[in-house]
């Protein structure tokens, strides 16, 4: 029996998002948010705070630190995983964090301006990757045409 582990929240990051490398050269972005709840008890207004570790791996982590930063109100998608590690007191510990699936910046008391940055994909056997997605993995974004996720490019009409 297969159980899911699926989590979204809606919070406020407390700090800057923290971008490393690993030794391989993948990606790793950590940041904190504060996920507030407000409820009444008796007619009086209570509020409680849950603070949750989140992660992102390759170019979500890289784009999540190029565009938040502390006090922005952010909706994470991903799943929950724990993990053991010795503290610096030798002591073995285990931490439960978001791995972040999606990222995206809540539009409840914000805007945002939205930049299309190039996919890495891999290209069919044969054709090099500009020949799959010349527009995608080439020049600038062309504001004249909609990139089809199934492959290609359709009609004349603006994304989004």
């Amino acid at each position: 029996m297969s159980a899911e582990n699926n989590i979204t929240v809606v919070g406020t990051l407390g700090k800057d998002v923290e971008l490393r490398f690993t030794a391989a050269g993948k990606a790793v972005a950590s940041f904190g948010i504060a996920v507030n709840r407000r409820y009444q008890v008796n007619g009086e207004w209570t509020e409680q705070v849950s603070f949750f570790n989140v992660v992102a791996w390759g170019g979500l982590g890289e784009n999540a630190a190029a565009s938040l930063a502390k006090g922005s109100r952010v909706i994470v998608s991903g799943r929950l995983e724990s993990r053991e590690f010795e503290g610096k007191d030798g002591v073995k510990k285990t931490a439960v964090e978001i791995v972040a699936d999606d990222l995206g910046v809540s539009l409840r008391w914000a805007t945002v301006e939205v930049e299309l940055v190039a996919r890495k994909t891999a290209a069919p056997v044969g054709k090099p990757a500009e020949a799959r997605h010349p527009k995608v993995l080439g020049t600038a974004y062309d504001k004249d045409e909609t990139y089809a996720p199934t492959g290609g490019w359709i009609g004349d009409e603006e994304p989004f």
